[in-house]
């Protein structure tokens, strides 16, 4: 079962999607699905996990949605506070509307950033945490992605157009933001044990020497997956990392 809906608050309206094997009022565990820069709730690998998921924890639902400026979202330019407000609106869903006793994370990318920075600078309401080729050096990766005449105009403090399948508009205070959010200055020893990075040791987008000395330094569980480049295009090796995410979400016996 597949449903869409609006989680709408505070001013924004964060679109969403709901799967689960049969519609209930209530899910005792709930695991949050968050794409990277540029993708969107309906991803194919979204929709493959979850179904995965569902089908091995028949009472448990999973929650994507889209990160403001992506997929179906409304907004027009990115800000980053709006996406931990995002993911706290979603987080709030999940354990007040849905009543989950357990909410868990599976975070891609520039997603992934967003979760270790909402971790460290608001706190950690998961009961575990899997991340895939998360974008450790956030500012660096996104910089990369400025064209040098767009840059000049950034600095001049003017808006510009990036983005994959979708334009959105970036300023100086968007780059400012993520430098002071830089992940590498954070401690995660609190959380580390319920926490798993797999990384693709073919990825040319986010190098995984940055996932390894990150996880090393925090004592973070690290699997890289020999031939997976960033997306995990191999249909075998998506079914590696979906398998291993969701033996590491199994529940406690």
């Amino acid at each position: 079962m597949e449903k869409h809906f609006d989680i709408n608050a505070d001013g924004y309206s964060v679109r969403c999607k709901l799967f689960a094997q049969k519609d209930a009022r209530t899910y005792a565990r709930v695991v949050i699905c968050t794409h990277g820069y540029g993708g969107s709730k309906d991803r194919a690998n979204i929709a493959k996990f979850a179904e995965k998921e569902t089908a091995k924890y028949k009472t448990d639902a999973v929650i994507a949605f889209d990160w403001p400026c992506h997929g179906q979202d409304a907004r027009k330019k990115l800000v980053l506070p709006e996406c931990m407000e995002y993911l706290t609106l979603v987080v709030d869903h999940a354990k007040n509307a849905l009543q989950a006793q357990d909410v868990f994370i599976y975070s891609v990318s520039f997603g992934g950033y967003l979760t270790l920075k909402y971790i460290a600078e608001i706190g950690n309401p998961f009961t575990k945490i899997a991340l895939r080729c998360p974008g450790i050096r956030m500012y660096d990766l996104m910089r990369a992605n400025v064209s040098e005449d767009d840059w000049k105009k950034i600095e001049k403090g003017k808006d510009v157009l990036i983005g994959m399948e979708r334009k959105m508009k970036v300023d100086k205070q968007l780059f400012d933001d993520v430098a002071a959010s830089d992940v590498r200055r954070y401690e995660y020893f609190d959380c580390a044990d319920d926490m798993m990075i797999l990384h693709g040791t073919a990825d040319t987008t986010v190098p995984i020497e940055d996932s390894k000395t990150f996880a090393e330094n925090n004592v973070i569980t690290f699997i890289p997956v020999d031939g997976a480049d960033h997306p995990f295009r191999d249909p075998k090796l998506m079914d590696f990392a979906i398998h291993t995410i969701i033996e590491f979400f199994a529940p406690e016996a």
